[in-house]
């Protein structure tokens, strides 16, 4: 199985955003036991290229680890020189795009119309990041499918246990989520087992919803 079809296996993408550096590794562990496939850290995170290094040392390569909210070609190149296997960016950026797949990474930027989608595709990017996903709704997915059914869609910020099923009946391969998924409640109060167990749920309905 390529990184690519494991980073997209379990549906779930896990988006993990400015937690304390000491509880990453935890609330990774606990999302991975829970099914999570793909694990990105963002780059507005406290030591957020340490935090890469260190995921990727301790999973090797049971999931896959990436950089988030990677804005320009500098960050992708120093996500991936710490270990990132992937690169997402909220924004279409093609010397971003580039260096990722100079690297050889997996390259997922964000677009809000059709247009962008497509010249993603042709700059090089292996799926495409519709955000914010809770503005643009699974209709957009469905209706941008129609005539660019060769474009795999990724649809990030907003996604919840409740819009899973709608997003991915849209022609949606997999949803990425932060907050809903990694939950700030469950965080703050070390309940790694109920992380786990809201990360199985995810997982769950995110497979059940891709008929796997």
């Amino acid at each position: 199985m390529s990184r690519f079809d494991t980073l997209i296996s379990s549906g779930v993408v896990a988006v993990i955003r400015k937690q304390p550096r000491e509880h990453i590794l935890p609330i990774a562990k606990a999302l991975v036991n829970g099914g999570v496939s793909g694990l990105e850290v963002t780059m507005d995170s406290e030591d957020a290229l340490g935090a890469i290094a260190e995921l990727r040392t301790h999973f090797g390569e049971e999931v896959v680890i990436g950089a988030g909210t990677v804005l320009d070609a500098e960050q992708a190149v120093a996500a991936i020189q710490a270990g990132a296997e992937f690169i997402f960016a909220p924004i279409l950026n093609e010397p971003t795009i580039r260096a990722a797949k100079r690297h050889g990474k997996i390259m997922i930027p964000g677009i809000f119309t059709p247009t962008e989608a497509q010249q993603a595709i042709e700059w090089g990017a292996d799926m495409v990041k519709a955000f914010p996903s809770d503005v643009l709704g699974p209709a957009f997915i469905k209706a941008v499918k129609a005539p660019l059914s060769h474009i795999q869609i990724m649809p990030t910020g907003g996604v919840n246990l409740d819009t899973i099923d709608e997003f991915i009946k849209a022609g949606a391969t997999a949803v990425g989520a932060g907050g809903p998924l990694v939950r700030k409640d469950l965080i703050e109060a070390g309940d790694w087992t109920g992380l786990e167990q809201h990360a199985a749920a995810f997982v769950g309905q995110a497979q059940k919803s891709l008929g796997k």
